[in-house]
């Protein structure tokens, strides 16, 4: 029998509660150690998941832990990650490495040279419909990606005090379909056109974030990307791709959690849309935690998003929030 990892989780919100459970469920590791800045907060996650609570620094230099989960707030995870990767830890770091591009790549420039098993929260390269996309891409079905299309609509609104933390729409939402172009493709942008207005809450203009955008991007090898965001639809989670190349196209849809479609009369009763953004995503997750512990025990796990991936998505980013304040095409900065 393979040894569990024994993991130390950092953070106990909303995604720290997700990772919690899958840590937990997951039969190749430990869950050794909670730790959070709210000490009565981490306590309860331990107690419930049968692990102990214990402080940030023991988290990430206990002799008694392998790879530490970092889920805290983003501006610690530039400073938690460098930590943990100097003690020697393996890491799973959620997305963003940290809000400023510039912070993020000089923690990336210290760190490489560590050579520590390190993977950035893109969870969204394990959705089953995805990876069936990229196999098909990898086969050579659609000869080169020439026209890539892509939607991320959320269903509901996040809360006033999340967006004004989240570092807007480029960095929060739009940035794990940055991520899913270039693995998808196996390219990279080179520049960016952005158009966005906030439309489902005006208030977030006030601290110049939008919620509804449409980008326009070039590829290093010719071909062309657009990507439509919205915080809101008022129908359901809708995120789908399509790519298509010389040979045809292959579309990774919109899915719905019922299968039936009703016919009677003269109407036609389709099923609707996952209700939001989660409990359409939630299953990656976990299938990203068993890759990274997979890579952990020596497989080679080639969709596992890296330190380089993280910092590539997030310039990206930032060339597109560049772009919407400056109404121009803008170069993206590459890494490789």
């Amino acid at each position: 029998m393979t040894e569990k990892k024994r993991f130390a989780l950092i953070g106990c919100g909303f995604i720290g509660q997700v990772h919690a459970a899958n840590l937990a469920a997951h039969p190749g590791i430990e869950l050794a150690m909670v730790a959070d800045v709210d000490r009565a907060r981490a306590s309860a996650i331990a107690a419930q998941f049968h692990s102990q609570a214990g402080e940030v620094s023991a988290a990430i230099n206990s002799d008694n832990i392998d790879a530490v989960l970092i889920a805290s707030a983003t501006p610690s995870h530039a400073e938690l990650l460098e930590a943990a990767a100097r003690a020697g830890k393996a890491v799973y770091c959620e997305k963003p490495i940290d809000l400023s591009l510039e912070r993020a790549n000089r923690v990336v420039e210290k760190v490489l040279p560590l050579n520590a098993k390190i993977t950035v929260g893109f969870n969204r390269r394990f959705d089953s419909s995805h990876q069936q996309l990229k196999r098909q891409l990898q086969l050579g079905t659609l000869g080169r990606p020439e026209l890539i299309q892509m939607v991320c609509r959320a269903s509901e609104l996040p809360p006033l005090s999340y967006l004004q933390s989240s570092g807007g729409q480029m960095r929060d939402q739009a940035i794990h379909f940055f991520d899913l172009l270039r693995w998808l493709t196996d390219d990279e942008v080179v520049s960016i056109g952005a158009m966005g207005a906030a439309l489902a809450m005006p208030a977030i203009g006030e601290f110049g974030d939008v919620d509804t955008s449409v980008l326009i991007m070039q590829m290093r090898q010719g071909g062309l990307a657009q990507l439509d965001n919205t915080r809101r639809t008022g129908y359901g989670y809708d995120e789908r791709i399509s790519v298509m190349g010389e040979k045809g196209l292959a579309e990774s849809g919109s899915q719905s959690p019922h299968g039936m479609t009703l016919y009677q009369g003269n109407t036609i009763a389709k099923p609707g849309l996952y209700p939001d953004w989660f409990t359409r995503v939630q299953a990656t997750y976990y299938q990203h935690l068993d890759a990274f512990v997979r890579y952990l025990h020596g497989e080679a796990v080639a969709d596992l998003p890296g330190l380089l991936d993280g910092i590539q998505a997030q310039a990206i980013a930032e060339a597109a929030v560049k772009s919407l304040a400056t109404r121009t095409f803008c170069p993206v900065g590459l890494m490789r």
